[in-house]
């Protein structure tokens, strides 16, 4: 980029000057990828929502069935798709986070009738069938977003979004450092005062969700922790692969795991292990069964506790002898103070915990974060085009490709989000790789949305990128109304507000996105009659000549 930093870049004065620039350059180096991580995560909050609106065939989920009964299900569904197995998963009904029944295996075996050596299924709970939906990416592909970075290597995207985590936190240290009037900013907005309107919007986002982005940054890094602090672990487990495997293993594996007997034994009842652990945590409170080694004299059935009433991201097990039922491990959902701590960071940020209203101030909160890092961002390029404009003329080459990519990501990204939606309506419902088509369209249509902004005038850009965002929102419940029976009048008549309430949401962003457009048209407008109706420089020159 030219022209990165000038003169007027440069820190000057005392503390509070330095913070200031610190503050600018924290922002804008990585401002685009937190906006990115800030859409995406925002999204996070209602991935299981996203989920069943993507996959409209399946039936309203079975939240609070009869815990013997589903697992007597899964059990049955497990010996039928994957004998000789290693391992059988089962995860329960049991709230919004788990809505529907799901078994999940490995290590099976094909000559012994299974249907994959892996494999996958949501079951249904009164037939013992599978469920059949279209495949997607779901919620989850778009929360998994924001830390996967998608196409990029593990190996690289824990350091790259950790290193942008510590930009944000630094962001917002020296945001409260040089904000001294940082109340009365928070009570102050002045409308069409140019750099000044966005100065004060920027303030007013940033005010308002403060404590919520401490906590989402802060928490973020403790999610990286051992990516960026490695040394702890290799101070006390060594360098090498070995030692690091060795300290997640006594940090986060399951007690009491052991390898196969390679002999034969009868599986124990599950009921018994149910009763067991509901004496313990309470009914009802039972969210996975894991049963490694079925069929071996070394099995073992691991039992974890719901986490939907608790910060805490840890849950609470249970490890029985699969052939006995002898408890051989109570292991708590913290196993030490620091890990308790951890734990509670991470249920902070991840908010599973969160009952429906909880869920909407994360998911408000996450939008007015975003709404912070893109009005900093627009806020840089007002700044310095109109000193430019004041002492050159016209703005350099850097602030103009600012310009552009802040129209191609803070509304361009957006569209492209829209596009992962419309997508799933659209593409074929047997395509191949379906779900990752879904993804490709989405970053297709942002590449699309960021071309258009490099060839566009600024302003022009602006309002159409607007307009075309407006439509996609706000034209999603008419797509879904076309594509399938579960339309916004028929989920209202039914009660079925997860379909309902993703149709109202994307309505309640498409409409103000469209007002946005239309108000920058109308003033854009009269910026241009104002301009054509005032004589040029000559004009007035001749006209003054005439008088004379």
């Amino acid at each position: 980029m030219a022209q990165h930093t000038t003169v007027d870049d440069l820190p000057k004065g005392g503390f509070r000057q330095c913070m200031a620039w610190v503050h600018t350059w924290a922002g804008l180096s990585f401002g685009w990828l937190l906006f990115f991580m800030f859409v995406t995560g925002t999204a996070g909050y209602f991935d299981t929502e996203i989920d069943r609106w993507m996959q409209p065939e399946l039936p309203p989920a079975p939240i609070g069935h009869n815990v013997h009964e589903s697992a007597s299900v899964l059990l049955n569904k497990a010996r039928e798709e994957a004998p000789g197995a290693e391992q059988w998963l089962f995860t329960l009904p049991v709230d919004r986070n788990e809505p529907y029944a799901q078994l999940f295996w490995r290590g099976a075996n094909t000559e012994a009738g299974a249907s994959a050596e892996r494999g996958e299924r949501l079951v249904d709970l009164n037939t013992g069938e599978t469920l059949q939906a279209r495949e997607t990416g779901g919620g989850q592909k778009l929360y998994q977003m924001h830390w996967l970075l998608h196409y990029t290597s593990r190996a690289y995207t824990d350091w790259i979004v950790a290193t942008a985590t510590l930009f944000m936190f630094v962001a917002l240290i020296t945001g409260v450092i040089i904000h001294r009037k940082i109340f009365k900013d928070f009570f102050t907005f002045r409308p069409r005062k140019g750099q000044r309107s966005w100065l004060d919007a920027h303030n007013v986002l940033s005010v308002t969700t403060l404590p919520f982005q401490l906590m989402i940054t802060y928490s973020g890094l403790i999610f990286l922790g051992f990516s960026y602090m490695p040394l702890i672990v290799a101070a006390n487990y060594g360098a090498d692969g070995a030692g690091r495997t060795e300290f997640y293993g006594e940090v986060f594996s399951t007690p009491g795991l052991t390898e196969p007997a390679e002999k034969s034994a009868s599986l124990i009842p599950l009921t018994t292990l149910i009763d067991q652990a509901e004496s313990r945590w309470g009914e009802g409170r039972i969210r996975r069964i894991d049963v490694r080694h079925p069929g071996d004299a070394n099995a073992r059935i691991v039992v974890s506790e719901n986490i939907d009433q608790t910060i805490a991201s840890g849950a609470g097990r249970l490890v029985f002898d699969g052939v006995s039922g002898e408890l051989l491990h109570n292991a708590p959902s913290a196993s030490s103070p620091a890990k308790g701590v951890r734990d509670a960071f991470l249920g902070l940020h991840e908010g599973l915990f969160a009952p429906p209203v909880v869920r909407w101030l994360y998911f408000i909160s996450g939008l007015l974060g975003t709404g912070m890092v893109g009005t900093g961002l627009i806020l840089w390029a007002v700044k310095r085009r109109q000193n430019a404009e004041r002492k050159r003329g016209s703005a350099p080459l850097g602030v103009v490709l600012v310009e552009k990519l802040n129209v191609g990501t803070v509304v361009g990204l957006p569209v492209g989000v829209a596009a992962y939606f419309w997508a799933n309506r659209l593409l074929p419902v047997d395509l191949a790789t379906r779900a990752s088509w879904e993804a490709h369209a989405m970053f297709l249509t942002w590449l699309v949305m960021l071309v258009h902004a490099a060839i566009r005038p600024r302003q022009r850009a602006w309002t159409e990128q607007l307009v075309v965002a407006a439509l996609a929102f706000s034209a999603l419940p008419i797509l879904n109304a076309l594509t399938t029976d579960r339309h916004l009048v028929q989920s209202l008549t039914t009660g079925d507000w997860v379909f309902a309430g993703f149709d109202l949401t994307v309505l309640a962003i498409g409409v103000p996105l469209g007002a946005t457009a239309w108000r920058m048209h109308r003033a854009q407008r009269k910026r241009r009659i104002a301009e054509e109706s005032q004589p040029s420089q000559t004009q007035r020159a001749n006209l003054s000549l005439g008088e004379t």
